[in-house]
């Protein structure tokens, strides 16, 4: 009789083995409190501005106090015309010049640290990721995970911010150094904030709807406002692309766990790429806070050697607190900068507001 052969099973590449981090990653503890606490220094700057506005409103009576320039940083819109203005003109406008401070800080923080401004200080994006981990948790006890769209409806919905910025360049870049100046010296303009404000104090209806509908949304779609929506983030994100600071994973140590994938918010293939240049990066750090492996993955400045197989970036990382004192560096930097030259603050006598704020109401930018 013959020997039967017997079936070879195909040889499987032996599992990596896991070489265990040696510290406890405290990225997210670190930035939720940076989060935490630029929350509150935008509330502060909200309480502040609603006492300035109530002030002339009650014609003159009560508890005086100064306009808060930062709360021009709720307008960017305003910092992209001034932004706009002073590269045509060298020229740093009157008008809220605070605005255009702090929209080049969050640019200037984009173009060196990715999109960290929109997971590090944004109110509203550290609201939308509020909303989300509160779905997340009450979605849990059901079985339950937050929806995540398929690709057919998720790429196309991505493209609405875009659209949202393109819309604003386009009518800001068409026009010129006076009919921005004009514009923004108008009522209006002058008024831009106050009317922000009143946005809120005085809801429609429409508007209560619209803003119930995306809080409802955030909760059950992961970041809805920041990953559809938002045209500051898709500003920010192009700018993020000339970034020298990325999120780089590390072959030889990773062991294809795919939790960093899991974890990433902007649903990005972390474990399937050596770095992630991808616009929807905000440097959160989700996902390396999620792996298990020493070194495999980091936030960090490309390798010193170009062409090494596998180069040990690791050594050129940027971790969490490093991330805060280079925000910090930024944010305060420019700010001082703009106070010390006396373009921060750009106060009109007290009359003119005395005679604006009651009316704020009547104009419009049409009739300005």
């Amino acid at each position: 009789m013959g020997v039967s052969a017997v079936p070879q099973v195909p040889s499987r590449p032996d599992k990596k083995k896991l070489i265990r981090r040696s510290r406890m990653d405290r990225s997210q503890a670190v930035r939720h409190t940076i989060q935490g606490a630029f929350v509150l220094l935008n509330a502060w700057l909200g309480v502040y501005f609603y006492l300035w506005v109530r002030y002339f409103e009650r014609g003159g009576a009560g508890w005086q106090v100064p306009r808060p320039a930062g709360a021009a940083g709720w307008l960017p819109i305003a910092g992209l015309m001034n932004l706009k203005y002073f590269l045509s003109t060298g020229r740093v406008p009157v008008v809220h010049p605070a605005a255009m401070y702090l929209f080049g800080a969050f640019l200037l923080m984009s173009l060196l640290l990715k999109k960290a401004f929109c997971s590090w200080l944004c109110p509203v994006g550290t609201l939308s990721e509020a909303l989300g981990a509160l779905g997340h948790r009450v979605l849990k006890r059901f079985g339950r995970r937050n929806l995540r769209l398929p690709k057919a409806m998720d790429i196309p919905l991505r493209g609405l911010k875009y659209g949202l910025l393109g819309f604003f360049v386009a009518i800001i870049g068409a026009m010129s150094a006076e009919e921005l100046a004009g514009f923004m010296q108008s009522p209006y303009g002058l008024m831009a904030d106050v009317k922000m404000l009143n946005l809120f104090r005085e809801m429609s209806l429409t508007a209560a709807i619209i803003l119930a509908l995306l809080v409802l949304l955030s909760v059950f779609i992961q970041n809805f406002w920041c990953r559809y929506l938002c045209p500051y983030g898709a500003l920010l994100g192009l700018v993020s692309l000339l970034s020298p600071v990325k999120i780089r994973r590390d072959t030889s140590t990773c062991i294809d766990c795919a939790k960093c994938a899991h974890a990433c918010p902007s649903q990005l293939p972390v474990d399937k790429l050596v770095q992630i240049r991808s616009v929807e990066c905000n440097a959160c750090m989700a996902c390396v806070a999620a792996c298990p492996a020493q070194d495999a993955l980091q936030l960090a400045l490309p390798p010193r050697k170009s062409g090494v197989p596998e180069p040990r970036w690791y050594r050129r990382k940027i971790g969490p607190v490093a991330m805060t004192c280079l925000l910090a560096y930024i944010f305060f930097g420019i700010v001082l900068y703009a106070r010390i030259t006396n373009h921060w603050r750009a106060d009109l006598p007290n009359h003119v507001y005395q005679y604006l704020v009651p009316r704020v109401n009547e104009f419009t930018h049409m009739g300005m």
